[in-house]
């Protein structure tokens, strides 16, 4: 990498990465047994809409730790691995916790402020809602269904950060092409703002993946202001 710091002791996995990929993969593997008995672990943890009568305000801290398949799992915690490893080595446990939990909570905080607007310009002069094929639901069920799960947000705040901190390593997109980490973070960005404004509706909280981007931006501007970016 072409940087000044030249670390001791680099761990392959340290403890807060490791630790998050376990409490992932156990939440992944519960979420699929609990509905045998009757819980649905998704709906407790996944953060709903903060006008949803199953909002809690805990769900902007444990939405993170949820995935709605395996894909979803898999590709964030090899992100969490492939940035994590270097961040958290270089800042510390403490230091890389509290940045992904803030940028996590960041991107929970611009889905909630999305949401919120979407609600307030088409639907709340609705008391019913056509979800198609002639189904027409009440309004406050079609709240509950909107529920965010995913690291996804925080995995940008992590990308950020290394784009940021190591501009010029390559990153080889899908194991083949090299690019510069600047330029495949501000790629991202670009593509998931486009796809934010015209792909609504697709599933993706595409910007609560901003959202994690613009915290980590927040933090690491603050931090390089005191010295502490390294």
């Amino acid at each position: 990498m072409n940087n000044q710091y030249s670390p001791t002791g680099f761990s392959f996995l340290p403890v807060v990465v490791k630790n998050l990929l376990i409490i992932n993969g156990i939440l992944f593997l519960a979420d699929l047994v609990l509905p045998r008995f009757g819980i649905d672990l998704s709906n407790i943890l996944g953060l709903h809409f903060f006008l949803a009568s199953d909002f809690h305000v805990y769900q902007l801290f444990t939405y993170m730790f949820m995935h709605g398949n395996f894909t979803h799992l898999f590709f964030n915690m090899f992100a969490l691995w492939m940035f994590g490893n270097t961040l958290e080595n270089i800042w510390g446990s403490k230091r890389f916790l509290l940045y992904y939990i803030l940028c996590g909570l960041g991107a929970g905080l611009m889905q909630e402020g999305v949401q919120y607007i979407e609600y307030a310009v088409k639907l709340s002069q609705y008391q019913t809602v056509n979800v198609g094929g002639g189904n027409i639901i009440p309004m406050s069920q079609y709240l509950n269904n909107m529920t965010t799960v995913g690291a996804s947000g925080a995995i940008y705040g992590l990308l950020l950060a290394f784009g940021m901190m190591f501009p010029d390593s390559l990153i080889y997109l899908y194991f083949l092409v090299p690019i510069k980490a600047k330029w495949f973070v501000i790629g991202y960005a670009a593509i998931e703002l486009l796809t934010g404004v015209l792909s609504a509706g697709d599933g993706v909280a595409h910007f609560a993946h901003l959202g994690g981007m613009l915290m980590g931006l927040i933090i690491l501007l603050i931090w390089k202001k005191k010295g502490r970016m390294y």
